[in-house]
């Protein structure tokens, strides 16, 4: 039996062997769930699960009252389902996907601010150029004779 957050085992099967994994730090339990952890072949059953959880509100207290029964079958090595296999497979596909991407964004805007910085050089160089023509044509105000 487990009530939170204290732990009374009835089973001696389960003596450190149940691990709390629901809501943590909280009064209001939204996860009630409860690992077993080193599981043997001894373990195998069919467990009943009972929930007596209270809501209390200002006008009301709201009670729930659930029974389950849980079969446990035990195997030698836990077989991952096709959904997980697939998930973890798109998700490299997606990092390598993304990398690329990233990648060839960066190429083009490199690209693209080199591009740039060159007009922006060969402008401000003709400016000064000009710039400086002028200022050599009225050097100190003096203007050349005729």
């Amino acid at each position: 039996m487990f009530q939170y957050p204290r732990l009374h085992v009835v089973d001696d099967r389960f003596t450190r062997r149940l691990k709390w994994n629901g809501s943590i730090h909280s009064e209001d339990l939204q996860d009630m769930s409860v690992v077993i952890t080193n599981v043997t072949y001894d373990h195998a059953g069919t467990y009943m699960c009972r929930v007596n959880r209270t809501l209390i509100f200002e006008s009301h207290d709201y009670n729930t009252n659930i029974t389950k029964f849980i079969e446990v079958t035990v195997v030698d090595k836990g077989n991952r389902d096709a959904a997980s296999i697939v998930s973890e497979i798109m998700m490299y596909v997606l990092i390598v996907v993304l990398t690329i991407w990233l990648v060839v964004e960066m190429i083009y805007c490199y690209r693209k601010i080199a591009a740039a910085g060159e007009e922006a050089v060969l402008e401000n160089a003709s400016d000064y150029l000009a710039i400086t023509s002028e200022s050599k044509d009225n050097c100190l105000g003096v203007q050349p004779q005729e």
